[in-house]
């Protein structure tokens, strides 16, 4: 594999991914040195191809916060967010009032959420688009402005909404997990709507699958500690996610 095409692979499984480690990319190109995959990291993140981080590169729609299209993300790693959300719905208890948050892991949860009687909030039409299929459950949009891109309500009005108001639980989205910053995602208005979100539910349950472990965003969301339970794939089960959580107390499934 030539140079041109080496670069344009990299281009592909970083759109693909959203972010790749360098790890990932020297396991992928076994035959090339470190230094010259920085240096292709390098020249595509000044082609604008690429952004160039630290310890590997992001995609230039995942660098820009959670507005990555959300077909996109509901593309990547599906089998394991099927996984979450099977997971996850054995969490939820009927007659309660629960927030589901907008992503493609909380519309996946929403895909196999049985019909009981429940109150559920959302900013998620796609969330709602799952929902409407049930009987039981009623379901409140939360407004706000409308991002078309994750298809889901934000902004100050939204972030007004959901701070008059208080849920049994809640399942949160996030971006990324690292031990020093804990829960963090790209956008700013996204992340203050979470943080509100957690601070009202009496129980929060962040969906997240095992790529986005050792990812850092710059918008904080909370405290590792501050949530209840996570639930990730099988992959994160057996990485260094088991060790985080015992150490905060939180539930990892």
């Amino acid at each position: 594999m030539d140079m041109e095409d080496r670069r344009s692979e990299i281009v592909s499984l970083v759109n693909r991914e959203g972010s790749v480690s360098l790890t990932q990319l020297k396991v992928r190109f076994p035959d090339v040195s470190e230094t010259t995959l920085r240096t292709d990291l390098k020249v595509l993140d000044g082609q604008r191809l690429i952004i160039r981080v630290h310890g590997g590169a992001k995609s230039v729609g995942f660098a820009i916060g959670t507005d990555d299209l959300l077909v996109n993300r509901s593309a990547r790693r599906s089998q394991e967010k099927l996984e979450i959300a099977n997971k996850a719905v054995r969490l939820i208890r009927e007659n309660t009032t629960i927030y589901m948050d907008s992503g493609s892991s909380t519309t996946a949860l929403a895909s196999v959420m049985p019909d009981l009687r429940l109150y559920v909030f959302t900013n998620s039409l796609t969330v709602a688009n799952e929902l409407a299929r049930l009987e039981k459950v009623t379901t409140y949009i939360v407004g706000g402005r409308l991002n078309t891109s994750s298809m889901s309500t934000a902004g100050g009005t939204t972030i007004e909404k959901v701070s008059t108001l208080g849920f049994d639980q809640l399942f949160l989205g996030v971006t990324g997990l690292t031990r020093h910053a804990g829960f963090t995602c790209g956008s700013d208005d996204e992340a203050v709507l979470k943080r509100t979100l957690v601070q009202n539910a009496s129980d929060t349950v962040v969906l997240m699958d095992s790529s986005k472990v050792g990812r850092q965003f710059t918008f904080p969301i909370c405290r590792l500690g501050d949530v209840d339970t996570v639930v990730t794939d099988a992959e994160g089960l057996g990485g260094e996610l088991p060790s985080v959580c015992s150490s905060a107390g939180v539930t990892l499934l």
